[in-house]
C-alpha cells in the first residue's frame, strides 16, 4: 500500500486532529487568514469557489461550507473521503472526489478564487512533484485570486519529537544522512511520510513561479511545547493566547519557530 494512504487508513485519524488545542490554533489562525480573503473575493464575484487540494476528512471544506461558500474537495485517501462524505450536511455545498494534488486535470483553468493546498507539500519528497503540485493549484486558480500552501517545518520537529520526547532518535538520523550534521537540515523519503522544510526551501520552491506572496505564518509558533498548558487553560485566558498568537505569528523573527507554516500568495 503507499505509504501515504498506509498511514491515514492504519495510524492516523485525521478526523481527531483537531480534537485538541494545539491543533486547533492552526486551524484558527488558518481559518482567520481564508476568512480574509473570502470577504476579498466577495467583493470581485457574487458566486466565490473554492478549491480545497488534499481536503483530508473536510475540516476547513465544511467550515467554508458553512458561510455558504461553493467549495470543490479532493482527496487522496479511501478513508478520508467516506468519513468526509458522511459529515456533509444537506446546507453545505460541497462536491468531493477521490484524486492526486499532482493531477488537477479534472478542474479547468482559471476556476477557483480561492485554491488550498493544505496537506499535499507534507507528502511530496522531490522537488518535481513539489512544483508540479503548486503549478497545478495555480493553474486552476484565476487570475488575483489566492492560494494557501501548507508546510511541515523542521527544527521545531526535530526539537520536540526528536530531543525532547525522543519518538525518533536524532543521533541515528544524522548517522544515516537523514539530519545535515552541521546545518541540521532535513532529507526525507516516502517511507517516512512527511516531508519537512524551512522557509529558505519554501522561498526557493517558490522562486520559479510568477506569484505575489501575501503572507507567511507561522500557523502553530511554540504551541508544540505549550501542549498540557494549552489544554489547561481556562478559556478566557486560550482567547487571549491566541489573540498574542495571531499578532505575532508573522514576525520575522518567530516564524522560523514553528512545527507547520502557511505559505498565502497571489496568482499574478
Amino acid at each position: 500500500m503507499d505509504p501515504i494512504i498506509n498511514y491515514y487508513t492504519t495510524t492516523y485519524d485525521e478526523q481527531a486532529r483537531f480534537d485538541n488545542r494545539y491543533n486547533q490554533i492552526e486551524f484558527i489562525t488558518t481559518m482567520c487568514y481564508i476568512e480574509k480573503y473570502l470577504h476579498e473575493v466577495n467583493e470581485k464575484t457574487s458566486a466565490p469557489r473554492i478549491l480545497e487540494v488534499g481536503a483530508g476528512t473536510g475540516r476547513y471544506s465544511r467550515a467554508i461550507a458553512d458561510l455558504c461558500y461553493i467549495v470543490d474537495a479532493l482527496e487522496l485517501t479511501p478513508r478520508n473521503i467516506d468519513t468526509f462524505r458522511s459529515l456533509i450536511t444537506p446546507t453545505q455545498s460541497i462536491t468531493l472526489a477521490q484524486g492526486n494534488a499532482l493531477d488537477l486535470s479534472r478542474y479547468a483553468d482559471n476556476t477557483f478564487d480561492i485554491t488550498l493546498v493544505l496537506g499535499p507539500l507534507y507528502h511530496l519528497f522531490t522537488t518535481a512533484d513539489k512544483h508540479q503540485c503548486i503549478a497545478e493549484a495555480i493553474r486552476v486558480t484565476k487570475p488575483g485570486g489566492v492560494i494557501f500552501a501548507a508546510y511541515v517545518i523542521s527544527d521545531m520537529c526535530i526539537m520536540d519529537s526528536g530531543l525532547r520526547l525522543a519518538r525518533f532518535d536524532v543521533a541515528d538520523y544524522l548517522k544515516k544522512g537523514k539530519i545535515d550534521p552541521y546545518t541540521f537540515a532535513t532529507t526525507s523519503i516516502p517511507d517516512d511520510v512527511f516531508e519537512m522544510c524551512r522557509k529558505e526551501d519554501i522561498d526557493a520552491l517558490m522562486a520559479p513561479f510568477n506569484t505575489k506572496r501575501l503572507h507567511y505564518i507561522a500557523t502553530t509558533l511554540a504551541a508544540r511545547f505549550l501542549r498540557d498548558a494549552l489544554e489547561e487553560m481556562p478559556e478566557e485566558r486560550f482567547a487571549l493566547y491566541m489573540h498574542h498568537h495571531l499578532a505575532i505569528c508573522e514576525r520575522p523573527d518567530m516564524v522560523g519557530m514553528t512545527s507547520h507554516s502557511l505559505d498565502v500568495f497571489r496568482k499574478q
